[in-house]
């Protein structure tokens, strides 16, 4: 709807808030609020058309002497939870079997085949050695090699790191030669081995919303068996959304290692994600760009995933990325893409200086008005050009409360930059999808994202991708490394 009042930019539009699709069959089990569509309909795969087992099953991987806590955790997801914060939005947690149609099985003992626990002797000794990193990382991936063993017995592998590890989590943010990660390690060994991962911490076991808890850990872990919660409602058929990022490795000659490239359909349904490692990546200030060979190949790859998936080309393919598109770049999806009826190479940047504030109308006859209470609505887009608009993924949501609702509670927010480098059209119809693909993160509790899922999504594989010591030319499943 455009807006006509006359104190407001007169560009100034409102993209709906998306509606989500909790069956495959039912059109109409729709709902704005994934939390309260999950309650009302259940998730999208609880219908016959998708199986896997029931019930679930859980593997864990813990220090000895730390079970128990694990073990509780898992208790709680069998019994009702009450919210105590965000409580116009989070709901009522039902227990996971009501919710998600199936059972979820942890084991009760430590004696179970499904868990292995690593020795707190060798893992203290190792905190007090002059690589902790190191050594501890060797001893949870023995462990992980002891369960890959069992891996038939269990769907989601759950990994607990307990706090006073944590001197082995992570290299110093300021070494120039390394960008260790324990956690995105164990992602990236975990995936090697085929065997999807939760990572717990003692957030999980602390934290005071237990129903906050419930919801993102019960979320993820149907997502990681397999699970579909929900897509995205009305998209067109045959519409395809890539994210591409670029992996840059500390302690390397060239340190551009790889292009990420991950396929969503036009539900916003994560497919496969591939990965490219160039040899001639080239660098414009901090920013890595790919040749134009390079691209025509990683998109043609991109493409082809999608025909193998699909039986046909998209009719129309969007392609998002953090950095500017390149010339040769742009050549390149071009020379791979041009079957593709509809092709938009878009550039999404949260790093933007504009800021809007709502504005009440006049009251009693007055003729200046008031700032509001709360940020302008989710949605809102702005053209600042004829390639470019603001577009707020931020902002008070409509149609998830009784009133107004703002997910981040206070603070103004800023936009996302769009920048369109090829394509045609207005900037609702693109605003309009990059909203849906920031509620498409299966990995939370929250309403949206700020970013689409193409790019959050991105960081992610980029983050743990620079853990594979070798690269498969073989698709991989997203649900090794969310």
């Amino acid at each position: 709807m455009t807006t006509k009042t006359a104190n407001l930019l007169p560009a100034f539009r409102t993209v709906n808030e998306p509606a989500l699709l909790f069956h495959p069959d039912r059109p109409h089990d729709t709902d704005v609020h994934p939390l309260r569509g999950l309650k009302k309909f259940g998730p999208y795969s609880r219908s016959h058309n998708f199986k896997f087992r029931d019930p679930i099953s859980v593997g864990i991987l813990c220090p000895a002497g730390e079970f128990p806590k694990v073990a509780q955790l898992f208790r709680e997801l069998h019994l009702v939870q009450q919210p105590r914060e965000r409580r116009q939005y989070l709901q009522e947690f039902d227990g996971f079997a009501k919710v998600f149609g199936v059972g979820l099985d942890c084991p009760a003992k430590a004696q179970d085949e499904r868990v292995h626990e690593l020795p707190t002797s060798r893992l203290e000794a190792s905190l007090a050695s002059g690589d902790p990193q190191k050594d501890v990382t060797e001893i949870c991936l023995a462990g992980v090699r002891q369960l890959v063993t069992k891996k038939h017995s269990f769907d989601v592998l759950v990994v607990y790191l307990p706090d006073w590890l944590s001197p082995a989590f992570r290299s110093a943010a300021d070494d120039p030669n390394s960008d260790f990660d324990l956690h995105d390690t164990l992602k990236a060994a975990c995936a090697g081995q085929g065997i999807p991962v939760q990572l717990l911490n003692d957030d999980a076991l602390k934290y005071p919303c237990r129903c906050s808890v419930a919801w993102r850990l019960s979320l993820a872990m149907y997502t990681k068996a397999g699970g579909i919660p929900w897509k995205l409602a009305g998209f067109e058929n045959r519409h395809a959304y890539v994210g591409l990022s670029y992996c840059l490795r500390k302690g390397t000659e060239s340190r551009f290692v790889t292009c990420c490239s991950q396929i969503f359909d036009a539900e916003g349904t994560n497919l496969r994600f591939l990965l490219y490692e160039s040899q001639d990546g080239m660098n414009m200030g901090d920013n890595p760009y790919l040749s134009r060979q390079d691209m025509r190949r990683v998109m043609a790859r991109t493409i082809d995933l999608y025909q193998r998936q699909k039986g046909a080309p998209p009719t129309r393919l969007v392609v998002h990325k953090t950095t500017q598109f390149m010339d040769d770049e742009i050549d390149g999806c071009m020379d791979a893409l041009g079957s593709v009826d509809d092709l938009e190479l878009l550039t999404v940047s949260s790093d933007t200086p504009w800021h809007a504030i709502k504005i009440d109308a006049p009251r009693g006859g007055g003729s200046k008005g008031e700032p509001a209470g709360y940020p302008v609505e989710r949605g809102t887009v702005l053209p600042l050009g004829n390639l470019e608009y603001a577009l707020w993924t931020q902002g008070n949501a409509s149609g998830i409360g009784s009133g107004s609702f703002f997910k981040e509670g206070k603070g103004i927010p800023h936009p996302l930059l769009v920048t369109r480098y090829l394509g045609t059209g207005g900037a609702h119809a693109s605003a309009s999808e990059l909203l849906g693909l920031t509620k498409m993160n299966w990995n939370n509790d929250s309403l949206y994202d700020r970013r689409p899922v193409t790019l959050s999504y991105a960081s992610v594989l980029a983050r743990v991708v620079k853990r594979l010591g070798t690269l498969s030319s073989t698709p991989y499943d997203f649900r090794f490394f969310m």
